[in-house]
């Protein structure tokens, strides 16, 4: 059995021959009527509920065609307690399933307190949360980092720090020039240099970066400059990046990188061609149907291609 993150990863996505990870962030106004008929929008303990069932459901479908999911962390905490039982259970639900689960936190702090936010999610068998991995904000600098390293480097967990993002905003801070080069430059420098200390047998280390889609080029030069580093890369589908602008995010191989497509994918049954043919009452298909589509444009675009 692989031991590191990057290596159980790594394993996944050639089962599945597909980077595609599914990103679960529910939102109560998409939800298929099924879910919100029966509900009172105003209870959070309802909402809950339904966001509960619904990515149980995505999961369902999901699981023998991706090796990853990822739960938003945000939607579930706007619902207070219930919502933090619910993400419990989807994640503890994907688990369950062989999918790979990467929390969307984006936490970040010094000292004790990232090692705590780090226990409280990195490592199935050892955190209260069960996750694989988690999203880290870099910006309080390579103090709040190491903690967040280290516990994922002892769990055999893994963490990605946010690097460039796909916001049209994040260009505020991170294209700011430093001298020689954008603050993000400086940021993946440092993402490697970590990511190089616990490399598995995939070449990667439990270091890995968030990286838009929507930065095609710019993409093409991080590969570069982080040649250890696993990509988590959002802005495909919904966001505007198609298969084609990710494909500079892997190796030769076809590996170092997953690929999130979230909106696209669990609501596709409000979005045409699937609205049509199958509409709200076989949500499920739609969800198929548009992961399956997903997974053949990365294939057609990109060196996953080759898996």
């Amino acid at each position: 059995m692989a031991s590191t993150f990057t290596d159980r990863l790594t394993v996944n996505i050639c089962q599945k021959k597909s980077p595609l990870l599914v990103g679960l962030d529910p939102r109560w106004e998409q939800l298929p009527d099924v879910f919100r008929k029966t509900a009172d929008s105003d209870n959070p303990a309802d909402r809950a509920a339904a966001y509960r069932e619904f990515c149980r459901e995505v999961i369902d479908v999901v699981a023998p065609l991706v090796p990853a999911v990822k739960p938003q962390a945000a939607f579930f905490e706007q619902l207070g307690p219930a919502g933090m039982a619910a993400l419990a259970n989807i994640i503890q639900y994907a688990a369950e399933k062989d999918l790979v689960v990467i929390a969307d936190g984006k936490r970040g702090d010094i000292g004790s307190t990232a090692v705590a936010y780090a226990e409280a999610y990195l490592g199935r068998e050892q955190s209260i949360w069960g996750a694989d991995a988690l999203t880290v904000n870099p910006y309080l600098g390579d103090d709040s980092l190491a903690p967040f390293a280290k516990v994922a480097e002892d769990r055999h967990a893994g963490i990605f720090v946010l690097v460039k993002t796909s916001n049209p905003g994040g260009k505020t801070f991170q294209d700011l020039d430093t001298g020689g080069g954008p603050l993000y430059m400086r940021v993946a420098e440092l993402v490697d240099r970590l990511a190089s200390q616990s490399v598995g047998h995939c070449g990667y280390g439990c270091v890995g970066a968030v990286v838009g889609a929507t930065y095609p080029e710019e993409l093409v030069d991080l590969r570069d400059t982080m040649p250890h580093t696993w990509f988590l890369v959002p802005g495909f589908g919904a966001q505007g990046g198609d298969a084609s602008d990710v494909a500079g995010a892997f190796d030769e191989r076809g590996l170092g990188a997953v690929i999130n497509s979230s909106r696209g994918i669990i609501f596709a049954h409000a979005r045409e061609p699937y609205a049509e043919k199958f509409g709200e009452t076989e949500w499920q298909q739609a969800v198929e149907s548009a992961t399956l589509e997903a997974i053949q444009q990365l294939s057609d675009a990109t060196p996953a291609g080759r898996l």
